[in-house]
């Protein structure tokens, strides 16, 4: 599975070999296990204003900026974009419910993960559609000397959110490698879409409800259940990145 994934990858973007010199991870729902709080003060947003959602949706969104979120529901609902002072009024209201409820539990197995990238020497970066300020004491908190605030992109440092390619291709540029030197770990399809459209090759963690279909769609070079089987399989990942070679 994993050899065949990289063979496809390298014919598709005409590479000659998978080189990983940094790992680019997504956080809710790769490092965190708080999906399901965003999904809740989301659907609490969409009670309060009457936006026409569902708790998949924002699965399905998550990844993307929360303005363009908002956005995207004032657009299904009263059929307009949202105005400045709603999008601003409605996510900082969302963040508040957020942090409310959010318990900081981190997604078993991804300490396991990123042991083993710290090991081979990779560089680990973060690349997140969340605006929280105090984004790096948490992570400090929970994986101390994994990340540093300069190998971080947030909602903060982007334009264009995901499912564009720019979160990635900013995240290469920090890193200062090339898309073929680099991994994507992500948990949602727009995440997956962005991953893929910067030319990384993207692997996609299923840690919610959504249905294997719906990530495979959207590019995945390489899916898992969870970031404990990936951890599992992360070892034969880079002895297969190292002896492949497809001649250019």
């Amino acid at each position: 599975m994993i050899k065949e994934a990289i063979i496809r990858y390298l014919r598709k973007q005409g590479h000659e070999r998978l080189n990983p010199k940094a790992v680019l991870f997504d956080m809710d729902g790769v490092l965190y296990d708080s999906m399901r709080f965003h999904a809740r003060s989301w659907m609490s947003i969409a009670r309060t204003y009457h936006l026409d959602a569902t708790p998949e949706d924002f699965y399905l969104f998550e990844g993307q900026t929360g303005e363009n979120t908002i956005n995207e529901l004032f657009l299904r609902t009263f059929h307009r974009n949202a105005t400045t002072e709603e999008k601003k009024n409605l996510y900082e209201e969302k963040t508040r419910l957020f942090k409310q409820m959010n318990d900081g539990t981190p997604m078993p197995g991804a300490a396991a993960v990123l042991e083993k990238v710290k090991t081979s020497g990779a560089q680990r970066l973060v690349v997140t559609g969340s605006g929280q300020r105090t984004l790096i004491d948490k992570l400090d908190h929970s994986y101390p000397g994994i990340f540093s605030p300069e190998k971080m992109v947030t909602a903060f440092d982007v334009k264009y959110g995901k499912p564009h390619p720019e979160p990635y291709l900013m995240g290469l540029e920090k890193a200062g490698v090339k898309a073929n030197e680099a991994i994507v770990v992500e948990n949602a399809p727009m995440g997956v879409e962005a991953g893929v459209a910067a030319g990384i090759f993207t692997i996609a963690v299923n840690t919610g409800p959504l249905k294997d279909e719906v990530l495979l769609e959207a590019g995945a070079d390489l899916l898992f259940a969870n970031m404990t089987e990936l951890a599992e399989n992360w070892d034969e990942l880079i002895r297969f990145s190292r002896a492949i070679t497809l001649a250019e």
